[in-house]
């Protein structure tokens, strides 16, 4: 029997490889931008089309490289970075198993021009399929210059399984924030089909971070990021953290540590346990945490990714994060304040006029003995004192007059005929009680129904605004002056899923310049003043609704628009306002909860009532 157990020809083991090392167009750029940083670059440019499917250049002014380093560079488990086990615990680089280059040149077509700053000529190599075409002297500028194009051409079941152009934008724009968050004094511009999406000249972390999510006004980075920052023996935290009220449901949260970026499910506890009883269990602050620890207490070689990190001394380092968050939200005097009902109360001055201040007078008789008063104690007639208990009992309410010493009130004169009657017409009458300006009190048969007016009006506009989307019924009242919403590129590809549900429902767009709208027409029921809140409001549930495969788009618009439009706390309400509030309510499919859960009527039996009294 002849020997089955043979060695796989490069070409498969790369592709073999390349499944886990290439995903899809991010993993591309995140392995060329990596190694544009190991290179020691000061400006990297990207440029990318139709979603990376096309085309993934990366050009770089690093180090560059000689021809036979262009060459070798190919070839799997080649690398410049380590040269024995020992390495692995002392990486300081981004890269190091020598696989990015030969797993993407197996999936794709690739042109490499590199020169280094001594050379008078660069190298061109032309790898695809992981065979090399050509390869030959060119005259180019120093550094390196990267070209993967279409990518999984001789895999069609991956590019048949990429999702579309937004999805896979969003996940090269990910990519791109992390290496870019953490290299800040690198020089990085964007392209995105010859449109520039981004052009980052070096700085530092905190205008880096601005930069990328500044566009978007709604979050106003400036005044929301707390600094952090703590040194010691085992690690150095510096970075930000996002004050408690512009926590939202779909927050930033980036973890670095040694320029790198990772996830680490350990240390983000730490940071929401920080923040206990400031923000609501449904929303999650932003933060941008960097950890400088020593190379040989963590461990990088877990997953082929290089974002599972492990640690020496996570215990440690969890408790030093969560101290050092608590210091920066404590140095600022970031707790919850306490909202106590005035409603009511007396309206006490805290300050008296001092210009009529007089001490308090007292007068006494200096000359008063209590013992030279003559003071004789009463006699008492003990007999006329039991007296009483020998005469018979009599009604104690037969002495008193009770027309002349108390006024009968109206309504404890009625007969029971008369108090019936009384109570079935309350039953019947469509009077209505509005409490603190929040709930609607009103009889009905059974008893007392007490209704939210906020939730009960946002259940009417959420339906009113979801048959809006669903049939395109949408009235567009314009404005006279257009405001400009500016997104982030990532916020974009957001917005343009929900901009045909917008339009359907009132808004009126057009476009102001890149990855910018001007609003021309919001829907009748909104006000202007809170249109672009309102917007990026639907924008930040939108992207929280995409992760979540079972909520509803439309669902989602529409209840942020009802909020947005809803009664406010504590408007009062007419007498016809109310009662046109309950009838439209109860005319609603399902008027006892509010389309994210919360409960709108409460009703109180007859019988509670009676057991209370």
């Amino acid at each position: 029997m002849s020997d089955i157990i043979h060695l796989l020809p490069d070409s498969v083991a790369n592709q073999i490889a390349a499944g886990e090392v290439i995903q899809r167009p991010a993993s591309v750029l995140k392995e060329l931008v990596e190694n544009s940083i190991d290179a020691g670059a000061t400006f990297i440019q990207i440029v990318i089309k139709d979603a990376g499917r096309t085309l993934i250049q990366v050009v770089d002014n690093g180090k560059g490289m000689s021809e036979t380093d262009a060459r070798m560079a190919f070839e799997r488990h080649a690398t410049s970075k380590i040269q024995s086990a020992d390495d692995l615990f002392a990486l300081r680089t981004m890269g190091f198993r020598g696989e990015a280059l030969a797993s993407i040149a197996a999936v794709a077509q690739v042109e490499l021009r590199t020169k280094r700053a001594g050379d008078e000529l660069g190298v061109l190599v032309e790898v695809a399929g992981t065979r090399v075409f050509k390869q030959e002297a060119v005259q180019c500028d120093s550094g390196t210059s990267f070209q993967v194009k279409n990518l999984f051409f001789n895999v069609p079941a991956r590019r048949r399984f990429l999702k579309s152009d937004n999805v896979e934008k969003s996940h090269i724009l990910t990519e791109f924030y992390r290496i870019a968050l953490v290299n800040s004094s690198v020089s990085f511009s964007l392209f995105d089909n010859d449109e520039e999406i981004f052009n980052l000249p070096a700085s530092n972390n905190k205008i880096r971070i601005e930069s990328i999510f500044g566009k978007n006004a709604k979050k106003r980075w400036q005044q929301q990021l707390l600094t952090i920052e703590t040194n010691t023996n085992m690690v150095s935290i510096h970075g930000y953290v996002g004050k408690p009220e512009y926590a939202q449901k779909s927050a930033n949260q980036y973890f670095f540590v040694n320029g790198r970026y990772m996830r680490h499910p350990y240390f983000h506890k730490a940071v929401l346990l920080a923040y206990n009883q400031m923000i609501q269990a449904s929303e999650s602050p932003n933060y941008f945490i960097y950890f400088e620890v020593d190379p040989q207490t963590i461990d990088i070689n877990i997953h082929p990714t290089k974002t599972e990190i492990k640690f020496e001394n996570e215990q440690a380092i969890w408790s030093i994060l969560s101290a050092a968050i608590k210091e920066a939200l404590g140095k600022f005097n970031i707790i919850p304040s306490i909202d106590f009902d005035q409603e009511g109360a007396v309206d006490m001055p805290t300050r008296m006029p001092v210009e009529n201040v007089r001490p308090p007078q007292t007068n006494f008789n200096p000359n008063y003995n209590p013992f030279t008063t003559g003071y004789k104690r009463p006699t008492l007639d003990w007999e006329d004192l039991y007296g009483g208990f020998e005469k018979k009992d009599e009604p104690i309410a037969s002495s008193i007059d009770w027309e002349s010493d108390i006024d009968m009130p109206v309504s404890a004169t009625i007969t029971q005929s008369e108090q019936q009657q009384t109570i079935e017409q309350t039953d019947s009458r469509t009077d209505n009680f509005q409490y603190k300006n929040r709930y609607i009190l009103t009889g009905i048969k059974s008893g007392l129904l007490m209704i939210d007016q906020q939730r009960a009006h946002t259940r009417i506009l959420f339906d009113f605004f979801l048959t809006q989307i669903e049939k395109s019924q949408g009235i567009t009242q314009q404005v006279l002056f257009p405001e400009v919403l500016e997104l982030s590129a990532d916020d974009d590809l957001f917005f343009e899923q929900i901009l045909p549900d917008l339009q359907r429902v009132g808004f009126d767009f057009d476009s102001a310049g890149t990855n910018s709208y001007r609003v021309k027409g919001i829907p009748a029921q909104i006000e202007k003043s809170s249109v672009i809140d309102l917007l990026l409001d639907m924008l930040d549930k939108a992207k929280t609704t995409a992760q979540d495969p079972t909520a509803s788009l439309h669902e989602s618009i529409s209840l942020t628009l009802a909020e947005a439009s809803s009664l406010k706390a504590g408007q009062r309400l007419s007498s016809e306002e109310m009662s046109d509030l309950i009838d439209r309510l109860f005319a609603c499919a399902n008027y006892n909860f509010t389309p994210d859960g919360k409960k709108i009527v409460t009703t109180f039996t007859q019988e509670e009532l009676e057991k209370r009294f």
